[in-house]
C-alpha cells in the first residue's frame, strides 16, 4: 500500500508544528511503519473502532488493542506507553502544591487521577485557611456506579491535618456529570459532620470525561 500519506504527515509536522496535526495524524506518528496498512490508515481505523474518542482509546488494554485491525504487539505497546507517560506527566503536574479557587482548579488537580478510571473513586482535598492544599487523598473506591463513603474517616483526617475546609471530588465513569440522590445525601452528611469541628465543606465536584459538576456553583452548598 502507498505510504506517501505517512510521509506527508511528517512533513506537515515539520512545516506547521505539532499542534497543527489531527488526532489521527498524531496517532499515526506513534504507530510508525510496519503492519499491513500504513500508519495513517491504521490510525484512522483505530479511532473509528473507538468511536473517534481518544479517551476511549486511552482506556483500552493490551488485549483490546491487539484485537484492532493493523495493531500487533509492538504498536499496542507503543500506544500503551504513550498514554501511560501522558498520565504520569499529568499526575506529576497535579502533585505540585497549589491553591484552590475555582472548580477548574479542582478538576486540574484531580482530573488526571480519576477522570479515566473505569470505577468510581472519591477523594478529599483538605485546605488551609488560605485555600492552600494541605493534602489530597482517596477516601473511597467503588464499582462503576456506586461508592461506600465513611463520613467519619473523612472528617477525622480533616481534624488530623488541621484543615480549615475540605472539598469532595469523585468521578462518574458513565460520562454523565449529574449528581445522584446518593451523591447529594453524602454531601449533606459530610457537611454536617465537618461543621461539628468548625470545618467547612466548600464544594463537592463530580468529574466525568470532559464534563464536571460543582455543588457550590449550583447552589447546593
Amino acid at each position: 500500500m502507498d505510504r506517501s500519506t505517512d510521509r506527508e504527515i511528517r512533513e506537515k509536522l515539520v512545516a506547521r508544528g505539532i499542534h497543527a496535526l489531527t488526532d489521527a495524524e498524531l496517532l499515526s506518528i506513534l504507530l510508525g511503519d510496519g503492519g499491513e496498512y500504513g500508519a495513517a490508515e491504521t490510525a484512522e481505523r483505530i479511532l473509528e473502532a473507538c468511536g473517534g474518542s481518544l479517551l476511549e482509546l486511552a482506556r483500552a488494554d493490551m488485549k483490546r488493542l491487539r484485537c484492532m485491525e493493523g495493531i500487533g504487539v509492538r504498536r499496542a505497546a507503543v500506544l500503551l506507553a504513550a498514554f501511560e507517560l501522558a498520565g504520569r506527566l499529568e499526575r506529576q503536574e497535579a502533585a505540585l502544591p497549589t491553591v484552590i479557587r475555582t472548580q477548574e482548579d479542582v478538576v486540574g488537580l484531580l482530573g488526571p487521577f480519576i477522570a479515566r478510571l473505569p470505577h468510581e473513586e472519591m477523594w478529599a482535598i483538605y485546605l488551609s485557611s488560605a485555600n492552600g492544599v494541605i493534602e489530597k487523598m482517596c477516601v473511597s473506591q467503588g464499582g462503576v456506579t456506586h461508592l461506600v463513603v465513611d463520613c467519619k474517616l473523612i472528617v477525622k483526617r480533616a481534624v488530623e491535618v488541621l484543615a480549615s475546609s475540605l472539598i469532595l471530588v469523585h468521578n462518574h465513569p458513565s460520562g454523565m456529570a449529574v449528581p445522584s440522590a446518593e451523591d447529594m445525601a453524602v454531601t449533606e452528611r459530610v457537611a454536617q459532620a465537618a461543621a461539628l469541628f468548625d470545618i467547612r465543606l466548600v464544594d463537592h465536584v463530580i468529574i466525568a470525561d470532559k464534563a464536571a459538576y460543582s455543588f457550590h456553583q449550583h447552589g447546593r452548598l
